[in-house]
């Protein structure tokens, strides 16, 4: 709707104004949106073309439902950088997961807000953007736009697929500040992490907004260090106190019915590391302290090779290598030409709306 007012504004602008654009002119201005596009649409493919789904996972192993009530209504979905379980129930997702390293966070770009809604979740479970609107909570991401090594994958992390409703502070202070000491890890320590993160629901009565999205009442964030082994999870309520602790991946799969990490033993998500709560915290030479053994909490029980690998399965996209190397499918990555045609007409209305701003 809001391409066409654009469009329909620029058209009354030319008859009003009886304006007339050269071939010349007009081929400039094409060419200018044009080339920009066309670098980063080849450097995309080659980037994600050669990365399999489930590389995002520790060991090629996607958090596991062991609830079988979570499973109800769940989509799978594969996203450029990330894949994500949404639930149809909550309308959110149950976790995003994401593997970041020292070279895919090198490469910076500018954030483009791109809110949307998932066309790959069924219509009669989506979350919308009317939802939110007015709710008192921000657009939250799980996975986020700060990780993102390129466009594709930064227009992926703002599918509502890949949101909760979060309390504004909670999202843009104490959480921006738990996502850039993240990223501090992997770029002064130059090791690489394993990231999930999802929303906690808890108690008798869910808060909802819009037509029926799930408010959570904890977001977390699990992480895992193979080059240190250094592991834990953040445990933030979903409020604007600002208070966050950290807890062991075990307390979070008790909470949660998810086995966030199936390959690893039970011995090292019970182990607690002193996990930095802003990037001030991240030097360079120290690894975070080891505090504790989490006796308590009940890890979430084993998940056998056969569920793994069924799950594995249903982690794939188009013209995207499978875990073990082998194509998935050979078609001409029409979900990203769909995508960069859509950037580009956006950034073409952009610049004639400019224009008619300055006239």
């Amino acid at each position: 709707m809001k391409s066409e007012t654009a469009l329909n504004c620029f058209k009354t602008y030319v008859m009003s104004k009886k304006a007339t654009i050269s071939s010349g002119i007009y081929l400039s201005i094409v060419l200018g949106v044009l080339l920009p596009h066309t670098a980063i649409a080849g450097t995309t493919d080659s980037l994600w073309s050669k990365t399999s789904c489930t590389s995002q996972f520790y060991n090629h192993a996607p958090p596991y439902l062991v609830k079988d009530s979570l499973k109800k209504n769940t989509t799978p979905i594969c996203f450029h950088g990330f894949n994500v379980m949404y639930s149809g129930v909550s309308k959110t997702p149950f976790w995003s997961a994401e593997y970041l390293t020292p070279e895919r966070l090198s490469q910076k770009i500018k954030r483009q807000d791109s809110f949307h809604e998932e066309d790959r979740v069924s219509s009669i479970y989506r979350s919308t953007l009317r939802d939110y609107k007015g709710s008192g909570y921000d657009r939250g991401h799980m996975s986020p736009n700060g990780d993102m090594p390129d466009e594709l994958s930064q227009y992926d992390s703002f599918s509502l697929a890949n949101m909760v409703p979060q309390a504004p502070k909670n999202n843009q202070e104490i959480w921006r500040m738990l996502e850039e000491a993240t990223r501090g890890m992997v770029t002064k320590q130059k090791q690489d992490v394993y990231v999930v993160t999802g929303p906690i629901f808890a108690g008798q009565k869910i808060q909802t907004i819009g037509n029926g999205v799930f408010v959570p009442s904890v977001v977390f964030k699990a992480v895992y260090y193979p080059k240190t082994g250094v592991i834990g999870a953040y445990y933030a309520p979903n409020n604007n106190s600002l208070q966050v602790n950290v807890v062991s991946v075990c307390q979070i799969e008790a909470l949660t019915g998810i086995n966030i990490f199936p390959t690893l033993s039970e011995a090292t998500k019970r182990k607690v590391y002193d996990l930095p709560e802003s990037t001030a915290d991240v030097k360079a030479n120290r690894t975070p302290a080891y505090l504790s053994t989490d006796t308590k909490s009940n890890c979430a029980q084993e998940v056998t090779p056969e569920e793994l690998t069924a799950l594995k399965k249903q982690f794939t996209a188009p013209n995207r290598p499978s875990g073990e190397g082998d194509v998935v499918s050979k078609d001409a990555t029409h979900s990203s030409l769909v995508l960069f045609l859509k950037r580009i007409l956006m950034d073409l209305l952009e610049f004639f709306v400019k224009m008619m701003a300055k006239s």
